[in-house]
């Protein structure tokens, strides 16, 4: 009840200062994200971790300063996705950090690229209580896969997600929830039918056709899809692109939750990728006292003023 009671007063203030275009904030944050690690076995074109290419430093999440995160919030936190940017599966102590949250009673979600999902892995997070993963797999033929997932191996992919399927059903466990996610590009979506298909054969719980962000999207790219239901782009009638959905000066992401970095920077949402926007460092500061400080404050009062002055929401699906 104490969760839903924040739950409750965090949207409160959201509507709140929706209507006065003041930021009001009552509650702390009921999701979070929290960042294993920045390292990937992939390149993928459109990642930083993908393409080496971050502007902020890269490497692991201590377990102290993990167990720092939960002891703190463990009271109001709802749901935690254990990643931001990185392969989750490649922190060595990661299935270890899954259980101590869900030991709190915290909802667990992850993404991983799956290809580290073998037999010993699959029990260890069959056994670590983690509630959702999600799987990214953008082709359903190798030629098409590895041309986003460069240096990615389809059949290690679907060799896993079956394994975990497989052991999941053999044990009677519900979960975790398995959503097979394909982001659509230019590229891949004459596959979706074929893809449509092998989803539900294998079994996964849920099929997600997710939009493609694209960095310099305004001169556009072959990343593109042609059927722009699957886009977040769509032609400006002037030879360029633009966001198909308008950017409007409000964002409950930002009343809902937060990202913490793997060395503890808090920012505050999941499209600062390098970590441009800082609120914090929840090494040194409780994490009550930066969701309410003055920097969060100024932020979430821009927001609410003009969202298209801040970079970060330039490129936003939300």
């Amino acid at each position: 009840m104490k969760k839903v009671y924040n739950f409750f007063l965090l949207y409160s203030s959201f509507l709140i200062s929706r209507t006065i275009k003041k930021p009001i904030i009552w509650g702390y944050p009921t999701t979070l994200s929290i960042e294993p690690t920045t390292s990937c076995n992939l390149r993928c074109p459109e990642c930083p971790s993908g393409l080496r290419s971050f502007s902020r430093p890269t490497g692991m999440l201590s377990e102290e300063l993990y167990l720092k995160v939960i002891q703190e919030t463990k009271g109001y936190l709802t749901y935690l996705h254990l990643y931001f940017q990185g392969e989750p599966f490649l922190h060595p102590q990661f299935t270890e950090l899954i259980a101590l949250a869900n030991k709190e009673g915290i909802y667990t979600s992850t993404s991983t690229n799956a290809h580290y999902l073998n037999e010993k892995n699959v029990d260890k997070t069959l056994k670590s209580g983690l509630k959702q993963l999600i799987v990214s797999m953008d082709g359903i033929t190798q030629a098409v896969y590895e041309d986003y997932r460069v240096g990615g191996k389809l059949s290690k992919v679907q060799t896993g997600l079956r394994l975990l399927l497989q052991e999941r059903k053999e044990r009677r466990m519900l979960y975790p929830r398995v959503i097979l996610q394909f982001l659509v590009t230019g590229k891949n979506e004459h596959q979706i039918p074929t893809l449509k298909q092998w989803a539900k054969t294998i079994g996964v719980d849920e099929l997600q056709l997710k939009t493609t962000q694209i960095y310099d999207y305004e001169n556009g790219s072959e990343l593109i899809p042609t059927n722009t239901d699957y886009s977040r782009y769509i032609p400006d009638g002037q030879g360029k692109w633009k966001l198909k959905k308008e950017i409007e000066n409000k964002c409950w992401r930002m009343w809902q939750g937060a990202v913490i970095t793997w060395d503890g920077r808090l920012v505050p949402c999941c499209f600062d990728k390098d970590g441009s926007h800082v609120m914090g460092k929840v090494a040194i500061e409780p994490i009550k006292s930066i969701w309410k400080n003055k920097k969060y404050t100024a932020f979430r009062t821009q927001l609410l003023e003009d969202r298209k002055q801040i970079e970060i929401c330039k490129n936003c699906s939300e």
